[in-house]
């Protein structure tokens, strides 16, 4: 049984969460929004998802039917690591957007290496009409990303991924790979990057508005003006904003899942 991939999938969970500061977000010197969870809890909640990505990497390295099919019984691996995640972190939601995105990425990287494919051409074979099979039918909304999509009709993270991830195809990743300078730094001018172009259902929840997202957008396309992460001015601006975050409850976790996922390929393709 191989484990490659998943021992990069969990590598890149830890990654996420030990680099600071991330507005929102829990890291080393604060639980951000979160109040109720902390550094220790994240590190839990990524060593308890370890055994489900191993399976997803088995999945994709040994199926052969159709990529949709494969999808399926993914979903309900990842059923199994929820509760592995809530027994860990005594009931709370630290990774659940990425046992849905990394879990996909891990699957289909697997399945994409042995046949010789685009990782991101089989995402969209795996996912092709989840959109309208898990928000279609929905009556009562209870996820942020089932009431966004009665509310505003945006298609939160499922259109993401029934699109191919094009913030991380078209965005994340390319700009990651011109990065310069400590991985510390690149990863938060990459988040902000990420958070300059991404529709984060977790923030729209959190801010109140859809609207709020121009100002999330303002706010990201400032920090990397300044310079980013090399620049003094940047990284003050970056502390001011995860403040501010923690004040209003506002959290780019959305933002975040697509984070670990970028530096799961950045593992993969050896640019860490």
């Amino acid at each position: 049984m191989n484990q490659k991939l998943a021992k990069k999938a969990v590598q890149a969970l830890l990654y996420e969460v030990v680099t600071l500061p991330k507005p929102g977000l829990v890291d080393p010197a604060s639980h951000g929004a979160h109040p109720d969870m902390d550094i220790y809890t994240f590190i839990d909640s990524s060593l308890s998802l370890e055994a489900y990505f191993i399976q997803a990497e088995d999945l994709g390295d040994n199926f052969t039917g159709k990529p949709k099919v494969m999808f399926e019984q993914l979903r309900k691996m990842g059923i199994q690591a929820e509760k592995a995640m809530y027994t860990a972190t005594k009931k709370i939601n630290t990774h659940k957007g990425a046992i849905f995105s990394l879990g996909i990425f891990v699957c289909a990287s697997a399945y994409a290496d042995k046949h010789q494919a685009d990782v991101f051409d089989v995402i969209k074979e795996m996912t092709k009409g989840i959109v309208e099979h898990d928000l279609g039918q929905i009556k009562t909304a209870k996820t942020a990303g089932e009431i966004e999509y009665q509310k505003y009709g945006k298609t939160g993270i499922r259109g993401e991924a029934e699109a191919g991830y094009p913030v991380i195809r078209n965005v994340a990743l390319p700009f990651f790979k011109q990065t310069s300078g400590s991985l510390r730094g690149r990863l938060l001018d990459t988040l902000m990057k990420i958070a300059s172009v991404a529709e984060d259902s977790n923030f729209i929840k959190r801010a109140g508005s859809f609207d709020k997202l121009l100002d999330l957008k303002k706010w990201s396309q400032k920090f990397l003006e300044l310079g980013g992460a090399n620049n003094a001015e940047a990284m003050a601006y970056l502390t001011e904003l995860d403040d501010l975050f923690t004040q209003k409850n506002y959290s780019l976790g959305g933002c975040a899942d697509l984070l670990i996922v970028t530096i799961f390929l950045a593992l993969k393709e050896e640019l860490i």
